[in-house]
């Protein structure tokens, strides 16, 4: 008996082979995109241009936003208390990775929610007394960041006031108690006054209602001038501490110079834009396998000062030749 034969035509046997070939295709574009969470403790309002650094580390590692990875952003608008909900529901929407910025807050509260999804913090302190890590060279959990050395410029920040105005009686000092740093960076500045001689007063500060009121306090006690300590919250009041200072005609000392591009008269501080880039190619580290345990502590070193000399001339203020000399940038 001879079974029958059904011939098939050549168009659709290669039809068969090109749909065979293409399912491992299918299946690959069927695969979800990791999810990176992008926590941050402040608004996205000031944080546009380190946005555009933070997915430029990630597009060094390959990774394109919208192409092969998706980023789910969490901002806690300055409220720290709400950090703890916000990292959770991060973890809840199984993040592959999570980004804590805007200060050791994010991170804090990263870290009190997971034990297992890998973070990627920005401390400005030590991270090792924070609790981020077990060290800077072997983190040895599921944390690893980058450390700015905030907290501990905050002295040198000072005497550099002290050497744009020698003459200075008092010096106001806007502090934010809500941050996790409060205490080093009190610290810090109060060991500084002490071996400077200079006298200064500490005005709290934790939203934009005090800062107003901080600088009404520095005008009625008579403050030569205001340093403006390293914090996110403050970063994201920059147009209001700039105009205030106008304002108050007080010269303000800040720790980015986004603040003296803005107008600000002086500051002195690390590349805040170069960390968020080290964050980006940290996460996209992270994605691609690495672990955060074996990923050391990146410590930034290079700090820059930058002077404003048209809000110098403004305020009728005669920068020092030393310092003007020592500036790495100027703003004429």
């Amino acid at each position: 008996m001879t079974l029958g034969y059904v011939p098939m035509r050549r168009r659709a046997f290669i039809t068969l082979l090109g749909g065979a070939a293409a399912w491992p295709l299918a299946a690959r574009a069927q695969q979800p995109m990791p999810v990176i969470g992008f926590l941050n403790s402040v608004s996205a309002g000031q944080f546009g241009h380190f946005l555009d650094m933070f997915r430029s580390g990630l597009n060094e590692t390959g990774f394109v936003e919208g192409r092969n990875v998706r980023i789910e952003y969490r901002w806690a608008e300055g409220h720290f208390d709400r950090l703890p909900a916000l990292a959770a529901d991060l973890v809840g929407r199984n993040a592959a990775v999570i980004a804590a910025t805007g200060g050791p807050a994010s991170g804090l509260a990263a870290k009190a929610v997971t034990a297992t999804t890998p973070i990627v913090f920005v401390s400005g302190g030590d991270p090792v007394k924070e609790g981020f890590v077990a060290s800077f060279n072997r983190p040895g959990g599921n944390a690893t960041g980058i450390n700015l050395l905030l907290s501990a410029m905050e002295g040198k920040r000072l005497g550099l006031l002290r050497e744009l105005l020698p003459s200075a009686t008092l010096i106001g000092v806007l502090l934010n108690p809500a941050m996790p740093t409060y205490a080093d960076q009190l610290n810090e500045i109060q060991e500084a006054a002490r071996a400077l001689t200079q006298q200064i007063h500490v005005l709290h500060v934790s939203d934009e209602r005090e800062i107003d009121a901080a600088f009404a306090s520095a005008a009625q006690l008579r403050a030569a001038a205001l340093l403006v300590t390293a914090d996110p919250f403050m970063f994201s009041r920059l147009d209001q501490l700039v105009a205030l200072a106008k304002r108050y005609s007080v010269p303000v000392f800040y720790f980015a110079r986004e603040f003296t591009a803005a107008g600000g008269l002086i500051s002195y501080g690390i590349s805040l834009a170069e960390a968020y880039r080290m964050v980006g190619v940290y996460t996209g580290r992270i994605l691609k396998g690495e672990k955060p345990a074996d990923l050391p502590v990146q410590q930034l070193t290079k700090f820059e000062m930058v002077i404003n000399l048209k809000t110098a001339k403004a305020l009728g203020l005669e920068v020092p030749p030393s310092l003007s000399a020592r500036a790495d940038e100027v703003i004429e």
